[in-house]
């Protein structure tokens, strides 16, 4: 999978998605912490699954399973701790293009 255009949603059929421009899908990971600066670490990778670890400031964190399901077609299984509180869902995500030129 490459950067791009991406549609990101909690349901497979893409209901109320959200588009995001992303360099790397590996960005997705980290998808309750988007905006944040946090430090990533790729545990393995391998090619159709990737695993990542993540950390930021304030004490959030997560671990997310990235399944590369078609070329354009992510599952992106992920659980950790967002203000204190923990969170473990699947998100789907389907590439819709080229992000737009700015």
């Amino acid at each position: 999978a490459s950067g791009g255009l991406w549609q990101v949603s909690h349901d497979v059929r893409g209901v109320a998605a959200q588009n995001l421009c992303i360099a790397d899908p590996v960005q997705l990971g980290q998808w309750e912490h988007r905006g944040a600066r946090c430090a990533l670490t790729i545990l393995s990778d391998e090619g159709a699954k990737a695993v990542i670890d993540y950390s930021c400031g304030e004490g959030g964190f997560g671990h997310s399973e990235i399944t590369l399901l078609t070329p354009r077609t992510l599952r992106v299984a992920t659980q950790g701790i967002a203000a204190g509180a923990p969170f473990n869902y699947v998100l789907h995500a389907r590439r819709v293009g080229n992000c737009p030129a700015r």
